[in-house]
């Protein structure tokens, strides 16, 4: 059974198309994989699927009294909720028939027989329903789903405003999981996830009886949990049966396909034009002449598709620092209270390292604090000599009216134009990307283009926050490259195994040294 259609769904922004004449089907029980390389639209597929977005051409069909659960990782989370109000806002239609029950109650006091029988009846049913969905032992769930996330850990009255990027998708999650819905959207649940919870959420989705959207670059993640792959490309989609590595086995196959077919033609349209050319003139072979054009004429010309630039991630190498990169002395980060015990901590040139752990330990606070961005709460950091750092911050806003070009050219003054686009077309975006705004772009591409300011600045020092999150599979791998070429040393906190294993001399557990329960 169809539980969504999207039928002929074309849309864009400006002159630039995302979508054309698409179409999509979703059954009961699958476990979709939706992948595509960064600006390929796949969020913008979701807005649209979930009504908070209009197309520009098509129908949404969703099939009746469906439930759909997405997780958005742009949802506004005001300052004053808790994370007790927000995952209990996952029954906030139940309070509302329980209000509207009361309501009715109040108003049998003065009902005549009439409306006295159809306010028994209505708040008979409303009863019904509140006790199916088991609504006076709300309460224990929501503390059981705060349990299994490490919410309670957290503290359930604590403002979701001061909570990490990973603390926040866990409360979502939490949210999302406690509404039950039909069918899940996912759009890139394993970004601020730690390694602990990708794990519980892997298993989840595996177990999970109804269907779901989900969009990921963790191919590992991927694998384990879909059985079908929609793959986003130069406007279109295309359905393949499998996990991604099986898409990407059809894939190379299809292309190899194609190209063998487009050489073969166009060796024939040379063949062709050739004849005609030659006898077109002469009355003797005139005719076959015309015969060979009207087959040009009708002949389907094989069109491949415009290559994706692919990144280039080359850092910029300054000068050799000094032995010490840095040096901490009884060192307790944190802001309000301690995230850390005294740290006494050393890093020396040349090493790559990892900080792993669970999500608002204090990764991205011990960053800081080593930059100088936040003082520490007590104990001192002292940085080497002649150190030259490059920081790439976890998330950044944009939201000022700024082109991509004018944001290098912020950084890189002295840059000719052809210098700016050229910088920003080796990360991998296209010219319409080039010239427009930062803030409308993905996830991704806005990524890139703050790595296009990192990779072009001299640093002998990179201090990563979590740079893997939004970036597709190319750049990703680009990345890593990059990485294990760099000369410099690095300090890194990303979540992805696979990604960190391959550049890091030495991997640091923060879990081994927080004070945050665990």
């Amino acid at each position: 059974m169809s539980i969504l259609n999207v039928v002929n769904l074309s849309h864009g922004f400006g002159d630039r198309a995302i979508f054309t004449d698409v179409s999509f089907r979703l059954l009961k029980g699958e476990h979709v994989g939706f992948v595509g390389a960064n600006g390929e639209g796949k969020s913008t597929f979701m807005n649209i699927i979930t009504g908070s977005l209009m197309p520009d051409e098509g129908k949404i069909e969703w099939s009746k009294n469906v439930r759909v659960g997405y997780l958005d990782q742009h949802t506004v989370l005001d300052k004053g909720m808790t994370v007790r109000s927000v995952l209990q806002s996952a029954f906030e239609f139940l309070f509302d028939l329980e209000a509207k029950m009361n309501e009715y109650y109040g108003e049998m006091a003065d009902a005549d027989d009439e409306k006295m029988a159809f306010l028994m009846e209505e708040t008979g049913t409303i009863q019904e329903l509140l006790d199916h969905h088991d609504f006076y032992s709300i309460d224990a769930k929501v503390e059981e789903i705060g349990r299994a996330l490490g919410l309670d850990e957290i503290g359930m009255d604590k403002d979701v405003t001061e909570l990490s990027g990973g603390q926040r998708t866990k409360v979502l999650m939490g949210k999302l999981l406690l509404e039950k819905p039909d069918i899940l959207l996912l759009d890139e649940p394993t970004n601020y996830l730690d390694e602990k919870h990708i794990v519980w959420l892997k298993r989840y989705l595996i177990d999970y009886e109804n269907a779901f959207i989900l969009i990921s670059h963790d191919i590992p993640f991927l694998n384990d949990v879909v059985n079908l792959i929609y793959h986003v490309e130069n406007s279109h989609i295309d359905r393949y049966v499998g996990n991604y590595e099986k898409f990407q086995e059809v894939y190379a196959m299809k292309k190899a396909q194609l190209e063998a077919a487009y050489r073969k033609q166009k060796q024939e349209i040379e063949e062709l034009k050739d004849f005609v050319a030659r006898n077109k003139a002469r009355v003797a072979t005139r005719n076959m002449a015309m015969s060979r054009q009207k087959k040009l004429d009708k002949m389907e010309v094989i069109e491949l598709a415009k290559e994706k630039p692919k990144p280039e991630f080359n850092f910029k190498e300054a000068r050799a620092a000094g032995r010490y990169i840095f040096e901490t002395k009884d060192l307790v980060i944190g802001y309000d209270k301690p995230l850390s015990r005294p740290l006494t901590l050393t890093m020396e040139r040349g090493q790559k390292i990892a900080l792993t752990g669970a999500n608002g330990i204090g990764k991205t606070t011990l960053l800081k604090s080593i930059l100088g961005l936040i003082p520490p709460l007590s104990g001192t950091t002292e940085l080497g000599d002649y150190l030259h750092i490059g920081y790439f911050e976890q998330e950044k806003k944009y939201t000022e009216n700024i082109t991509c070009i004018d944001e290098i050219w912020k950084e890189f003054p002295s840059y000719t134009q052809y210098e700016v686009r050229s910088a920003l077309a080796k990360c991998g975006l296209t010219t319409k990307h080039i010239e427009s705004m930062v803030k409308v772009l993905s996830g991704g591409e806005q990524a890139k283009v703050r790595l296009c300011k990192l990779i072009n600045r001299e640093t002998n020092v990179l201090l990563l926050d979590e740079p893997t999150n939004h970036l597709d599979v190319d750049a990703k791998e680009e990345l890593k490259r990059a990485l294990k070429a760099y000369k410099g040393s690095i300090l890194l906190i990303c979540h992805e195994r696979e990604f960190y294993e391959d550049v890091a001399t030495d991997v640091w557990n923060c879990e081994d040294w927080t004070t945050v329960l665990l």
